[in-house]
């Protein structure tokens, strides 16, 4: 399914799965496979706030129990400066910057719903 033993599941995927919405079975192929699953922080951020806002504290639970069992990762200098540029290059948003150099950083393939992804090497969209 993927040439990296790293996936790195964006918080489009995160939602879909975690509420079963349409694309939760794509999603969860990856979230329930062998790969490990690496968590930027900004991802923790997003899904919990849109969870909350949503009114799901069980799905925010939910969440975290998964996710804080997976390869969480700190936003670290190295990091921020390649999103940086990785920004500039791609006109990503701040948050996919992010996601997207955390990614490359542990050769990892994202999984995404999110087309500001597409066209980039190492991104799947479903």
């Amino acid at each position: 399914m993927i040439d990296s033993e790293f996936v790195l599941v964006d918080s489009s995927g995160w939602l879909e799965y975690l509420t079963a919405d349409e694309k939760a079975d794509a999603f969860g192929a990856y979230l329930q496979g062998t790969a490990q699953v690496v968590v930027p922080t900004v991802v923790l951020y997003e899904v919990v706030k849109i969870l909350l806002l949503r009114g799901s504290k069980s799905d925010v639970d939910l969440f975290l129990s998964e996710a804080l069992r997976r390869h969480v990762v700190d936003l670290t200098d190295t990091i921020a400066l390649a999103a940086a540029s990785l920004s500039i290059d791609h006109r990503l948003p701040m948050a996919d910057a992010i996601i997207y150099a955390t990614a490359r950083h542990y050769n990892a393939q994202i999984v995404t719903s999110d087309a500001h992804f597409g066209g980039l090497p190492g991104v799947t969209i479903h």
